[in-house]
Order: structure tokens, then C-alpha cells, then sequence
């Protein structure tokens, strides 16, 4: 699965000039003055929002392609259950059609977006402060699309690094017309909802500035303000990787579900990769698969890496991978007791993802006329 963060995959644009809402070209050296620059800003939106949480709105979402991981819990899942306990109104995007940008056949769409529905509330979402839709049930979200890709060029899209990069990933496939115009999709998920800040990483920075590209040159061709530019909320987490030191992911087989048992949770972590010194200690950059299960342990609630290191000390990794497994256990038992009652509740799951669907296209709806009136095109 892929967070969209919004989740999920970061783009990039043309450069444009750098803002404080992070505006990222694609060479390393100005992505690394953009994220210092969005840093700054995050920790004065932090300020803000602490203040005034109602001026805020979040949106970030996920596609469907698998079921939540520790990844995703730690990663991104747990700030937006943040968010929302500070007050911050937050839409989480189920992006069922984006899941077909890059392959031939989804499977069974429906079933995974009840999966990803559940894992949600399972980890802390609350319906009742938080909206939860699907992507293919908001139509004027998707009819946003085509005014918004008037405003972008064939050849900004063709030069996007993540395109080109899930091209490659796909085998040698011809690039389908949704897979091109995929950054552009997710500039119209931000702006439907009108999101006002996107949690991301460093990575998903040019992601971001594609949306913020289209709200300016909207603005600039049909009227200042119609749009607001969205900004960036970089998170504090490191990327989290799987159990063997790589990207984590269900298809790796280096990940933990939010939802498996004490002895899933178990034999995953025995495979995990370590080392052959006995003494343990926190050292990312000499022995990074031992720091990874530090960082795990501490994400799991153990304490920072260094306290865990330390704790452990000479005990060896058998020791670390048992308090790992332990904290992994313990700290995963309420989402995986609650997950078992939604999934015998079906009811309850459709009528929140109902109810999510209306509240989406209450403000795609608006959004949209607001861009059609811009355009002078209400009769």
C-alpha cells in the first residue's frame, strides 16, 4: 500500500520558487533547502494549530492495495489520529482509483477499501472528528481533474520523477494516461476537501508543490484566491522500514499488519536481520538493522532508541527481538481486539464510509462551483 502522505508517492514539477509552503524542485541540494524551509514552517503550523486548531484542515489518505502496517501506524497513521485529538477537522482519502494508475486489475477494490476502512478505526480514527471516504464514490472530485490539467504541460507531467519511477516498477508496461496525470489526481483530492495542510515526509515535498503549482496558476488565470495553496507538515517520524532493513512493505514480507496475532508478531520479528556483535547499541549508521530494531522498539512505545540499547546491552539480539515482540504485542493487542469487532459489524463500517462519502461531496460540490463560477462558466 501506498500512503498518500497525501500519502502515498512523491512528485515533482518544474521549479518554481521556493515558499513557505515548500516549494520542491527535483535536484537533491534544493530539496534539502526545502525541507529545512517547510521544517521551520511546520514548527510555527505547529504553534498555530495548537492555538486554533479550527482554522485547519488535514488531508491525507491511502491506497487500497493492502491492509494497514506498522509502517503506516507509525509512520503516518498515528500523527492524523494526532491531529485529530488537537481539534483539526482531518479527511482521509480511500484512493480506490488510484489504484489502477499502474495496474491492470485491482482485485476486489470494494473489499480492500472495507479492510483499510476498519484498520483505520481500529488505530484510534474517530468518525465522529474525522471523515473517511472512498475516491470513486466523489464525482466532482474527478470532474476538478480536467480544469486542473489544463494548467499543466504533457511535459511537466513526462519529467515527473515518480511517474517514471512506478513506470519502471510496472515491468516495461506503456505508461497509461491515469499513471501521467497521477500527481495531478492527487492535486484534486487536496483541493476538493480544501485542505489547508498535508502531513508528508521530505520525500513527498514535490508531491505537494504539484498541488500548490495548480492552486496558483489557477488563481493567477481565473482569480486570485479561488483556491488556497495547501502547506506542508513535515513529519518528525523517520521513514520506518520493514524487518529486514529495506523499504517495509506487505509484498516484501518485511512487515507486521496492525491486525496479526501475538504469534504472527512473533515469528516475523525472529526473521528479523541483526548482526554478529552481542553487545547492543544505538548506531545507525554502523549497524543500521540493529538501530532499525531500535527504532521499532522505541516507535512501539519501549522508550528512545538509546534507552532500549541501553536496557538491553549485552543480552544480545535474542534479548532486543524479545522486547521488541513484547512491545509490538502489547501495544497492538487494542487495535487488533477492536478490528475483530468492526469486522463483525459490518453495518456500522459501510454507514461510516456512507456517511463520509456525503460529507466529501458536500465540499467537492462547492469546491467545484466555486472553480466553475471562477471560470464563468455557471449559466
Amino acid at each position: 500500500m501506498t500512503s498518500l502522505d497525501i500519502t502515498p508517492r512523491s512528485t515533482t514539477v518544474a521549479p518554481s520558487p521556493v515558499g513557505p509552503g515548500g516549494v520542491v524542485p527535483s535536484d537533491a541540494t534544493t530539496l534539502d533547502i526545502a525541507e529545512q524551509l517547510a521544517r521551520e514552517r511546520t514548527l510555527e503550523l505547529e504553534q498555530e494549530i495548537a492555538a486554533e486548531p479550527g482554522r485547519f484542515r488535514v488531508l491525507t489518505g491511502d491506497r487500497p492495495t493492502g491492509r494497514l502496517h506498522i509502517g503506516h501506524l507509525f509512520g503516518t497513521v498515528a500523527n492524523r489520529v494526532r491531529l485529530q485529538g488537537l481539534g483539526v477537522e482531518t479527511f482521509v482519502v480511500i484512493a480506490d482509483y488510484q489504484v489502477i494508475a499502474d495496474r491492470d486489475n485491482g482485485g476486489d477494490l470494494a473489499q480492500a477499501c472495507v479492510d483499510l476502512v476498519i484498520d483505520h478505526l481500529a488505530a484510534g480514527i474517530d468518525p465522529a472528528r474525522s471523515t473517511i471516504f472512498q475516491h470513486s464514490a466523489v464525482p466532482e472530485l474527478h470532474q476538478l481533474m480536467l480544469p486542473f490539467l489544463s494548467l499543466v504541460t504533457v511535459a511537466e507531467l513526462e519529467r515527473n520523477p515518480t511517474v517514471k519511477a512506478e513506470l519502471a516498477a510496472t515491468g516495461g508496461r506503456a505508461m497509461s494516461g491515469l499513471l501521467l496525470t497521477y500527481p495531478v489526481h492527487q492535486a484534486a483530492d487536496i483541493l476538493a476537501c480544501r485542505g489547508t495542510v498535508v502531513p508528508v515526509g521530505r520525500d513527498q515535498l514535490p508531491h505537494l508543490e504539484t498541488t500548490r503549482l495548480v492552486a496558483r496558476r489557477f488563481n493567477a488565470r481565473y482569480g486570485a484566491g479561488t483556491l488556497a495553496e495547501p502547506e506542508a507538515l513535515l513529519s518528525e517520524t523517520p521513514l520506518v522500514l520493514g524487518l529486514d532493513g529495506t523499504k517495509m512493505s506487505k509484498s516484501a514480507g518485511n512487515a507486521i499488519a496492525l491486525t496479526a496475532t501475538p504469534d504472527e508478531i512473533a515469528r516475523a520479528v525472529r526473521g528479523a536481520r541483526t548482526d554478529a556483535e552481542r553487545t547492543i547499541t544505538y548506531e545507525p549508521e554502523r549497524r543500521p538493522y540493529v538501530a532499525n530494531l531500535l527504532r521499532l522498539a522505541s516507535f512501539a512505545g519501549a522508550g528512545t532508541p538509546e534507552q532500549v540499547a541501553a536496557q538491553i546491552g549485552g543480552q544480545g539480539a535474542g534479548a532486543l527481538k524479545a522486547l521488541l515482540t513484547e512491545t509490538l504485542v502489547e501495544s497492538l493487542a487494542p487495535v487488533r481486539e477492536r478490528a475483530a469487532l468492526l469486522r463483525d459489524d459490518r453495518a456500522q463500517v459501510a454507514a461510516v464510509l456512507r456517511e463520509g462519502n456525503e460529507r466529501a461531496r458536500t465540499e467537492a460540490t462547492a469546491t467545484l462551483a466555486q472553480v466553475r463560477t471562477a471560470m464563468r462558466m455557471v449559466v
